[in-house]
């Protein structure tokens, strides 16, 4: 029996201390302590034990009575104090509770991020990532850029040290991505890329970018501009048209930007293409053979393509806005305009 007792002991205090409100803990105590309780059920049981058991067993009871009495007296005072802690605060828990004014959502980048990303996943791409700090050698070297290009100044890019830098493009996850998997292989990476640039309404020193990566056997120049229509007729509608300008980029051979019609005159020239009709989105190619060689890919085996674009860009052409600096300022007055955004 004693062994009895003390398991129920330990259960019975631990629903004493679990109890969290004052009725809750009345409710506790009338089931281990009232007329029909727990414990007076034990008590009742006595007469039934052997005579020379039945002292030992009531001492033992009357002990743990003991017990549970200062434990609901001591759990008693806690829980008042704290009622009365609320009570002098001014908060009344009886009232029904409000909703708050104002709801949060999505900042406008995160949502056209979200959005790209599944625009692709069902051009069947997977997200991939890489690191913000990344080595020189995957940056500028794996990806073809000469050892004199600009872009490895220190007036454009955050240098760590000799080796490291804050990526100045998501261009260098296509090499890790490479390194590690064999074709065919299709990825979006979304991130964040820095710049050592002087910050006004149009550039700030660090963005967003999406890289966009394809490799399999007799992929061309017809797969890209395929992809990118697709692309920019689900993300800005069906009426858009492109454009491919040759260009250069160290990575992509042959290289181009790419132009869509503006969405907000049609073509026809206004105030946000500039009078021109076009709008400059990304630029794109197909995947220089030195890169592939960085990558470990045998030579002559496989074709792809590239392509990147400015998320900020995209956002800043989507909802009309005329000053990237808003994205990064947390002004409520900005952000509150974006709430619906899912």
């Amino acid at each position: 029996m004693q062994e009895e007792l003390a398991r129920w002991r330990e259960t019975a205090l631990a629903a004493i201390a679990g109890a969290s409100s004052l009725p809750e803990l009345d409710a506790v105590r009338v089931r281990l302590l009232g007329r029909k309780g727990e414990l007076t059920a034990r008590l009742r049981a006595l007469g039934e034990l052997p005579p020379e058991e039945r002292p030992a067993a009531g001492a033992a009871l009357n002990r743990l009575r003991r017990d549970l009495e200062t434990a609901l007296a001591d759990r008693r005072a806690e829980l008042q104090d704290a009622a009365d802690a609320v009570a002098a605060a001014g908060v009344d828990l009886t009232l029904p509770g409000r909703p708050p004014a104002a709801l949060g959502g999505r900042h406008p980048l995160t949502a056209i991020i979200a959005e790209i990303c599944e625009i692709f996943r069902g051009l069947g791409y997977r997200v991939a990532e890489g690191p913000d700090v990344e080595l020189d050698y995957y940056n500028f070297k794996a990806l073809n850029f000469p050892d004199d290009h600009p872009a490895r100044d220190i007036q454009d890019t955050f240098y760590i040290d000799d080796v490291m830098l804050l990526r100045t493009q998501t261009s260098p996850v296509q090499v890790r991505v490479m390194e590690q998997e064999q074709p065919p292989l299709a990825v979006i990476v979304p991130g964040r890329v820095y710049r050592n640039e002087a910050v006004d309404a149009s550039h700030a020193a660090e963005f967003y970018q999406v890289e966009g990566l394809y490799v399999d056997r007799d992929v061309s120049l017809a797969d890209l501009r395929a992809t990118v229509v697709a692309f920019l007729q689900q993300l800005f509608g069906r009426d858009v048209t492109i454009r491919f300008r040759p260009h250069y980029f160290p990575f992509t051979e042959p290289s181009v930007e790419v132009d869509m019609s503006c969405f907000a005159c049609g073509g026809k020239g206004c105030n946000v293409c500039g009078r021109t009709g076009w709008i400059e989105i990304m630029g794109a190619g197909m995947v220089h053979p030195n890169v592939f060689a960085a990558a470990g890919y045998p030579a002559d085996a496989y074709t792809g393509f590239a392509f990147g674009l400015g998320i900020d860009r995209i956002a800043m052409l989507r909802h009309g806005i005329d000053d990237i600096r808003l994205f990064y300022e947390n002004d409520w007055r900005f952000l509150q305009q974006f709430r619906g955004l899912a």
